[in-house]
């Protein structure tokens, strides 16, 4: 299957990524629903979910994208392996996880690169928003992890300071991790250190 060519940026306050995303039949999604379950936001075309589904087999893994050109081709991906521990979905992940997600659902969650909307008058359009937080705060078990990183450091720094302000939320550092505490690094991860260019990441622990 060809690589699908998408738009690198997308609005996600347009009316078009209003609606909720539709809630599956888990028990048709995973072999086994009752694995512990990873979300990753924002999860582009899929590759770190590939490699953290093949090399954690006793979890499930879920990630939802709102570019939905890339959806159908991750998906191809995951059938062509035969994962039955994986599964993506098109949605807003700013209005979508109270449909996709139950309360204390989740083990963990990761936010990975997300697109930085410099220009001032889009901040809004960035997806770390003091709701989604709640959100994460109510579906996260609690021990469960939230990890987040991006080569853009005022991101960095405005997710990290969202989540510290909520009280469900606990860094384990009190600076950005030298490394990656996930098993596979992100292909935009990659990238940026194969170009020299600094990673800020922080991981966050539900209390």
């Amino acid at each position: 299957m060809a690589v699908v060519r998408v738009r690198e940026h997308v609005n996600p306050l347009s009316q078009k990524y209003q609606t909720p995303a539709k809630t599956p039949d888990w028990s048709k999604v995973y072999a086994q629903p009752e694995q512990p379950l990873h979300l990753d936001i924002g999860c582009g075309r899929g590759r770190f979910l590939l490699k953290m589904a093949q090399l954690q087999p006793n979890w499930n893994f879920l990630g939802v994208e709102i570019r939905e050109p890339l959806v159908g081709q991750t998906n191809h991906w995951r059938d062509e392996l035969g994962l039955t521990n994986l599964h993506y979905i098109f949605g807003n992940a700013n209005n979508s996880l109270h449909s996709l997600l139950s309360p204390r659902s989740l083990r963990g969650a990761s936010i990975q690169f997300p697109d930085p909307w410099f220009k001032r008058r889009h901040q809004k359009r960035r997806v770390v928003q003091p709701q989604l937080v709640a959100d994460l705060a109510a579906f996260l078990k609690t021990g469960g992890y939230l990890f987040l990183q991006s080569d853009v450091e005022a991101v960095a720094v405005e997710m990290r300071d969202r989540v510290a302000e909520h009280p469900a939320f606990q860094p384990t550092s009190k600076d950005w991790l030298p490394e990656n505490p996930m098993p596979v690094a992100s292909e935009r991860e990659l990238s940026t250190l194969e170009r020299g260019q600094p990673v800020y990441r922080i991981l966050f622990v539900r209390v």
